[in-house]
């Protein structure tokens, strides 16, 4: 947790809950070590789906399709979800969770390689969530921007790695340096683009909240 833990508890405290499907999709994936998103980024979600009424979601990182399902259950305007995972077994699990919301109409899975698959969209998106390998971000930027609609939002999960991107290369593990570095690069991209307009802020694991800019002059990233 990267806020004192006494305030996360009272502001966890206040949260309403999701739905028996979703909760227990949530407990499920805990119980087998299956990352979701955590309490705090699902109320942003909530909140930014509110504000936005996004028609047309992209999501990178399906994992059980935990947040996929919030996001389509949360949002109060009628969407498409297209998700993106590589991992089969979690593929598996994502589509029969799809199948128990009755959401398969609503909800496109994309089976393989994130940044092959981004290549080759070319559908516009007016929402997009990030939420796959940390150290791919940086790459996928490119074809996120190209994909993400004027005046659309995208919202990058777990970018301050529990707090590690603060500290120097040197003072993190040798195994973590690649996704460090990867990660402030990623940061310091998104902030100084001409495309985005950039908020990096300590929701849950840290979120960045980034609107495309309505004129596509001299993208930067």
């Amino acid at each position: 947790m990267l806020a004192d833990e006494r305030i996360s508890a009272y502001i966890n405290s206040l949260d309403m809950g999701n739905t028996e499907l979703l909760n227990r999709i949530e407990e499920q994936a805990h119980s087998t070590y299956v990352p979701v998103i955590r309490k705090e980024t699902q109320r942003f979600l909530k909140t930014m789906l509110a504000a936005k009424r996004p028609e047309q979601i992209l999501e990178v990182g399906t994992a059980v399709g935990f947040s996929a399902l919030l996001m389509r259950t949360y949002n109060p305007a009628p969407c498409h979800i297209t998700t993106i995972e590589n991992d089969e077994k979690r593929i598996s699990a994502a589509r029969e969770n799809f199948r128990l919301a009755g959401m398969e109409k609503d909800i496109t899975l994309l089976a393989g390689d994130a940044g092959e698959i981004l290549g080759k969209l070319e559908d516009s998106y007016d929402f997009i969530f990030m939420d796959a390998a940390k150290g791919q971000y940086i790459h996928f930027l490119p074809d996120v921007e190209r994909l993400l609609a004027p005046g659309g939002l995208l919202i990058s999960d777990n970018v301050l790695q529990e707090g590690d991107v603060l500290e120097s290369r040197y003072a993190v593990t040798r195994r973590n340096r690649t996704i460090h570095s990867r990660m402030r690069e990623y940061l310091y991209r998104l902030t100084h683009s001409s495309a985005f307009s950039t908020s990096v802020l300590p929701v849950g694991d840290g979120i960045t909240l980034s609107v495309r800019l309505e004129e596509k002059k001299g993208s930067d990233v």
